[in-house]
């Protein structure tokens, strides 16, 4: 069914709503304005916008663009939006969202609601089980949020909605250009990554141009088992036979190209996974892949770490597919809380204690994944290290015992490792 009349749903009760579900401890966007600012006169505030949108006055703001890092010394751009976009955004989202949620596929976990990482790592290792999945095909797209193609998006979102209002408020979007320390730019390609509106297209996007077509067209050609578990832009293939791999190995980037996207030649490759014999006692290292690259939403988690998957023995001896914090991206993270103890050492000692134990519980929570339980305790010890590190450079003499510190944490006790997701 094809929705032609919807622009008209959204009126100031939509928009508070809207306003309702947004972040409110986001950074301001261009116009400097905070959720907290905003709030003081939201009715007005509300009312306001819903006027402009009404009436076609409304015009987006450009986007401001922060940098965030990642693996390879490189930086991923973040779009910072400003409030009133945001506003209008998430309600358009939230229409968008009551359509095509009828229509994604179960595979499909990223930004969905009632979904999480968490569930797309436990699907991902019950179907390699179940399925006696032996290769599985790690993927990556080059850049995929700053080069989706706007003709192609609007063209697959048509196919749904044809609304031209819905149409109008999305192209705005994509056009409000970007100002990047003090420089206007409107790029012809990409959605802000860390906009409201990003991943519900890059949903739509790739159900089209990936889920669909896998289901519908892929699938039925493969001559043994096969599965897709996809994560917003980061997905893995699994198949039962090497044939099937290679064959998808080589048609995939020609599906890509059709739509102006790129498989990118040296992250995405085909993994052995098969389960190891009787008598092979190998572990971790050849034939692991990693999966799920978190990037947490709170600013108090510790950095995002990958999690890679592997073969293990289990207590009882069986073979099990066991996940852990990737070593690269967890050195990173211990050091970025080394950095935090050494900047804020000065800080009362409460404070100190009442955040540290805010990015543990944090992390805990994330990644308390079964199987990933020493990383935890390797995070915890080094969190205690470096806290006691340099809350000792805060005396005259430069030392602080160990007897006056483990005094001090009966009360200030910092959270203990644990698993939370059993997945």
């Amino acid at each position: 069914m094809v929705f032609t009349t919807l622009a008209h749903l959204i009126d100031v009760d939509f928009l508070k709503e809207a306003f309702r579900g947004t972040r409110k401890q986001a950074a301001p966007g261009v116009d400097g304005v905070t959720a907290d600012e905003y709030a003081r006169d939201l009715d007005a505030n509300l009312r306001d916008l819903h006027q402009r949108m009404r009436s076609g006055k409304y015009r987006a703001l450009p986007v401001r663009r922060g940098w965030m890092p990642k693996d390879g010394g490189d930086d991923r751009p973040i779009g910072i939006t400003a409030l009133d976009d945001k506003v209008a955004q998430r309600a358009v989202t939230m229409i968008l969202e009551a359509i095509y949620e009828q229509s994604f596929h179960d595979f499909s976990h990223g930004f969905r609601p009632g979904r999480s990482p968490h569930d797309a790592l436990k699907e991902l290792r019950d179907q390699a089980l179940g399925l006696n999945i032996s290769w599985v095909l790690d993927a990556d797209i080059s850049g995929f949020f700053d080069s989706l193609d706007h003709s192609h998006l609007r063209e697959i979102i048509r196919r749904r909605v044809n609304d031209g209002g819905i149409l109008r408020y999305i192209g705005k979007w994509l056009n409000a250009g970007v100002l990047d320390e003090g420089k206007l730019s409107y790029p012809e390609r990409g959605t802000p990554q860390g906009g409201v509106i990003s991943p519900m297209l890059s949903n739509i996007f790739l159900h089209t141009v990936l889920d669909e077509w896998f289901e519908s067209d892929a699938k039925p050609c493969m001559r043994g088992r096969c599965f897709m578990i996809r994560f917003a832009d980061d997905f893995v293939i699994g198949f039962e036979r090497e044939d099937d791999a290679r064959r998808m190995m080589d048609v995939l980037p020609k599906r890509f190209a059709r739509f102006g996207l790129t498989i990118h030649p040296d992250k995405t490759r085909l993994v052995p996974f098969g389960r190891p014999g009787h008598d092979d006692e190998s572990g971790p290292g050849a034939g692991t892949f990693d999966f799920l690259g978190f990037t947490p939403a709170r600013p108090d988690l510790l950095e995002g770490l990958d999690v890679g998957h592997y073969w293990a023995k289990s207590r009882r001896g069986f073979w099990i597919i066991k996940r852990k914090t990737k070593r690269k991206r967890l050195s990173r993270a211990l050091k970025a809380v080394w950095r935090w103890c050494k900047k804020h050492r000065h800080v009362q000692v409460m404070e100190q204690y009442r955040t540290l134990c805010s990015k543990l519980r944090g992390h805990y929570q994330y990644f308390g994944i079964r199987g990933n339980f020493r990383a935890l305790q390797q995070v915890y010890y080094h969190v205690l290290r470096s806290w006691r590190f340099w809350l000792s450079r805060r005396s005259s003499d430069g030392h602080v015992p160990w007897v006056a510190f483990i005094e001090r944490r009966r009360i200030l006790r910092l959270p203990l490792p644990r698993i939370v997701h059993c997945v």
